[in-house]
């Protein structure tokens, strides 16, 4: 079993910044952690996505301004930048092994004035 955890959502100004974190519980056979989001109304979507060779890959909506990066910590971060309010949404963490999907609980991010 997976356990995952988010900190760092708030509210921030269009252009702002913010670090998403997401502690896990277990790095043995995890494949692939990813952040996705979920704005009021929509599916939820990827947003990043890194490996466990270091491959990173975003959503055409925020490359450029967002970062997703692991350390030996058992974290994985979300580095946004440039915030616009079409980001606002409950950001979820994701780990997935051969044998589950995992999720953490959502943070919320509101961008706005």
């Amino acid at each position: 079993q997976v356990r995952l955890v988010e900190s760092g959502g708030g509210l921030v100004q269009p252009g702002g910044s913010l670090r998403l974190s997401c502690a896990y519980s277990k790095t043995g056979g995890i494949d692939v952690l990813a952040w996705y989001r979920q704005a009021p109304g929509k599916q939820r979507e990827r947003v990043a996505g890194i490996d466990s060779g270091g491959s990173t890959n975003y959503a055409d909506s925020v490359k450029g301004r967002f970062t997703i990066s692991t350390d030996n910590t058992n974290k994985v971060y979300l580095h946004m930048n440039n915030l616009r309010p079409e980001d606002t949404a409950v950001y979820y963490c994701n780990g997935r092994s051969a044998v589950g999907n995992y999720w953490g609980q959502g943070t919320q991010v509101t961008v706005s004035s």
